[in-house]
């Protein structure tokens, strides 16, 4: 089961509201430039461009998310935590935050707190297909938890085996 991040349709529509908020094409050179570190796996770079223009710009959420997935892909996990929990506090109609928390909450095996955040996700846009796939393998990861824990308690149960070897199945990456 792999939990999807945002997608990068998402991440571009949360830079264009932030250009037509803000009004500058020097503004979607910086966040371009950013998000191109990143998939260059230049995250220290990208960290760093990031940090030199939210020091002028300190509460611009869209840069804010984009050093998020860059310290994420950094391997800056309680960082990435800080930076997506305080976007959800200053932030907390944005669902993108939540999903990403939620994807490094669903890594630690924290499902709970990824539960939460998906739910607060898909609560602020009932329309964000990732988040409810997201949760849906949340939900999906808990049931075979709760399955497995039950066959522990009640031995052989065949019904039981049957469920879990199904959800076995859909936690298992698609091949390619």
């Amino acid at each position: 089961m792999f939990m999807r991040r945002s997608p990068s349709s998402a991440l571009r529509a949360l830079a264009v509201a932030a250009l037509l908020a803000a009004g500058g094409a020097a503004q979607a050179d910086d966040y371009s430039d950013v998000a191109k570190l990143v998939r260059a796996g230049k995250t220290a770079d990208a960290i760093a461009k990031a940090d030199q223009y939210l020091a002028s710009n300190q509460r611009d959420p869209q840069m804010r998310f984009l050093k998020g997935t860059a310290q994420v892909a950094a391997g800056q996990t309680e960082e990435a935590i800080a930076t997506f929990t305080l976007l959800t506090e200053e932030y907390p109609e944005l669902p993108e935050p939540y999903n990403n928390l939620a994807v490094i909450y669903a890594g630690q095996n924290r499902l709970d707190q990824a539960r939460n955040a998906l739910e607060m996700a898909v609560r602020n846009n009932p329309n964000y297909a990732v988040a409810h796939e997201n949760l849906g393998d949340i939900y999906t990861r808990l049931a075979q938890q709760s399955y497995t824990r039950s066959l522990q308690l009640s031995g052989n149960n065949a019904p039981l085996k049957l469920k879990l070897s199904t959800l076995g199945g859909v936690l298992q990456p698609a091949a390619k």
